[in-house]
């Protein structure tokens, strides 16, 4: 068999997302930390008005009207953005431009598990720090490591907890490469590292528009940093990778603040009440700054849960993997949703209890 791929593609598993079923099965989605709300309306204007100039035409390479709505909303330059297809394109151009063989990349796990597929495909070294039971960062074995590039999720996917604006400035204090904070859940989080950027040049800040915003099925995320830091991020970013719509859709949803603001209010509240119902089903649940729980169900049986809310058409992520599983990360829906789900846990435990 002939030997199409570099060796180290060979032996990788790839990065498997979150199920997505077909449109129009009958499902509670709750796996992949999805909004339950839709985008702003003033997103659906846009979309109904769009010009089809602006279709034939390339799109403008930095995106620079969202840039500039980026800039108004928080208070930066919008020469210190940097847009992506999704902060997954923006955390791949980091370790493209800063990468390769024989370089480290480090982080605290468990966490988003897209860094080690794309530290993988750069085939550079990997040092994965595992937290604290209690999820405390490790900080002075990431200090120690010295990473090429440490990325630092905050708040971090599956545990949901914030790493101290204290530790992370400790962290950039102390670090010759990069620090990557990736902020896709920030927009739930009491607390963020935005002003870091201002101060060391070798930390980026990267959010999406996935979350908070309603738009993961548009792919829009961005990153902050230093000019000079942002230099050599733009040698290795496509020429075109943001698309007309999906700048002018953005650019949209970015200056509807109110509407963002509302609806996350609402998920943090329905966040409070899940928590409260899951604990009175005997699960532990992990205190949160997202929009998911992460829960130990009261006999661990996550694996059986899992396969027994989809049976009922519901959705909520399983990680078949140390660590995680005797877990489940549910994303947080609408009210309505939630209780569908907390009553069928309740049938499926008090079935497993009494042996029918």
């Amino acid at each position: 068999m002939t030997d199409y791929f570099r060796p180290n593609i060979e032996l990788m598993a790839g990065y498997v997302p979150g199920e997505q079923p077909k449109r129009d099965m009958p499902i509670i989605k709750l796996n992949s930390n999805e909004n339950p709300y839709p985008p702003s309306p003033t997103v659906m204007e846009v979309l109904r008005n769009f010009d089809r100039e602006w279709l034939r035409r390339y799109p403008n390479p930095y995106a620079e009207e969202f840039r500039q709505a980026i800039s108004h909303v928080l208070g930066v330059s919008s020469d210190w953005v940097i847009v992506g297809n999704g902060s997954d394109e923006i955390l791949n151009i980091v370790l493209r431009a800063s990468v390769e063989p024989g370089r480290r990349v480090v982080y605290p796990v468990p966490t988003y598990v897209l860094y080690r597929t794309l530290t993988q495909i750069q085939s550079a070294e990997i040092l994965e720090t595992p937290y604290t039971e209690d999820y405390k960062l490790p900080l002075e074995e990431l200090i120690a490591a010295q990473g090429c590039v440490t990325f630092i999720a905050s708040p971090n996917s599956p545990s949901g907890h914030v790493v101290s604006a204290d530790e992370l400035r400790e962290l950039a204090t102390k670090l010759s490469g990069i620090l990557v904070i990736d902020e896709a859940y920030v927009d739930f989080a009491e607390e963020n590292a935005l002003t870091l950027v201002s101060d060391f040049e070798n930390v980026i800040v990267i959010r999406t528009l996935s979350k908070g915003y309603s738009l993961a099925g548009v792919r829009l995320g961005f990153g902050v940093a230093n000019p000079r830091l942002l230099s050599g991020l733009y040698k290795v970013k496509d020429s075109y990778n943001i698309d007309a719509i999906a700048c002018a859709v953005g650019t949209a949803a970015m200056n509807d603040q109110d509407y963002k603001n509302t609806c996350v209010a609402k998920v943090k509240a329905s966040r409070t009440k899940l928590a409260k119902d899951l604990k009175q089903l005997g699960f532990k649940v992990w205190d949160s700054q997202t929009n998911f729980l992460l829960t130990k169900p009261p006999k661990a049986n996550a694996e059986y849960l899992y396969q027994k809310l989809k049976e009922q058409g519901i959705l909520v992520r399983y990680f078949k993997q140390p660590e995680l599983d005797d877990k489940l990360r549910i994303t947080v829906g609408t009210d309505e949703q939630n209780q569908v789900l907390v009553n069928a846990l309740g049938q499926v435990l008090n079935c497993s209890s009494t042996g029918t």
